[in-house]
């Protein structure tokens, strides 16, 4: 069973207490209305949380960017307080294996009511995301047909939310493995590293440790703000730049980051062979599994 809670809006319930505003419901029932602007047009944002031995990762940084994301969508005021409970209690409902994840899901809800629809679901990856550590990823370049400002030129593309329509990111992932690959890693039309459909890039050159800058119209990264926090306190110099896509030849190593995965090498990149740091890698990855919040 998949734990879920459905938290009440908070505009049905500014005078009620966080425990009762969450309702335990099947997941395996029928839950969200066809009328739910999620279900019509994936006008809605969502957030996964990594548990890792029963604790919950990065909790603030989720619920902050959950924020950002729905302020970006013009999104009815979240009850992030109610939210973050519900993530707690679900987290602990689920069965305590090693690694699993929490989903927030916040849509519209539906048209014209004003309130969001909201639900909180714990579930385990169908990825391997510990052998992925170990062996590294294939990836592939495609560009995302945007420039690098697409951000600042075109707010209303909402670059940089993380929104429920994945429908391009999925397709994206579907022409890596068409082209022989597991992952791929956008560029901008003008020549700029951007980010994966489901992961940030992380590139080291020497004692450098780079990210693309967020600035971008990228998903600011939870698992990669940890992993430059270990960076730096183990003597990296850490940025967020703009990176031109002929540097990545010059990579040292260079890895995929989210909140299941952690730190995966990419072990090749269209093809050609990318060096993978086994020591800083494992170092890294134990760090950031060893996280109590």
């Amino acid at each position: 069973m998949n734990p879920c809670i459905l938290v009440q809006p908070v505009e049905a319930s500014a005078d009620v207490a966080v425990a009762d505003r969450l309702q335990v419901v099947d997941a395996a029932a029928p839950q969200v209305s066809v009328l739910d602007l999620g279900v019509t047009r994936g006008d809605g944002i969502f957030e996964v949380f990594g548990v890792i031995n029963g604790h919950v990762q990065a909790v603030v940084p989720h619920l902050r960017r959950l924020a950002v994301s729905a302020a970006m969508l013009d999104l009815p005021e979240l009850d992030l307080e109610a939210i973050r409970e519900a993530v707690v209690r679900v987290a602990g409902m689920a069965e305590q294996v090693p690694e699993f994840s929490v989903k927030v899901v916040v849509t519209r809800g539906v048209e014209g009511a004003g309130a969001a629809t909201c639900w909180v679901i714990a579930f385990r990856s169908s990825d391997d995301f510990a052998a992925e550590r170990i062996t590294g990823v294939r990836a592939v370049l495609l560009d995302r047909g945007y420039p690098h400002d697409i951000a600042s030129r075109a707010p209303w593309l909402l670059a940089g939310a993380k929104t429920l329509s994945y429908a391009v990111n999925k397709a994206a992932l579907r022409e890596a493995a068409r082209r022989g690959a597991d992952d791929a890693i956008f560029t901008s039309s003008d020549g700029y590293v951007l980010e994966g459909p489901s992961a940030n890039l992380v590139a080291r050159f020497g004692n450098r440790i780079l990210t693309p800058a967020p600035a971008q119209g990228i998903l600011r990264g939870t698992a990669q703000g940890a992993a430059f926090e270990y960076f730096a306190e183990a003597g990296y110099a850490v940025g967020e730049v703009l990176l031109r896509v002929e540097q990545l030849a010059e990579a040292d190593a260079l890895w995929l980051t989210s909140s299941g995965r952690m730190l995966v090498p990419v072990r090749e990149l269209d093809g050609r062979p990318v060096p993978v740091d086994r020591e800083l890698t494992d170092a890294a990855n134990a760090a950031l599994l060893a996280r109590t919040e």
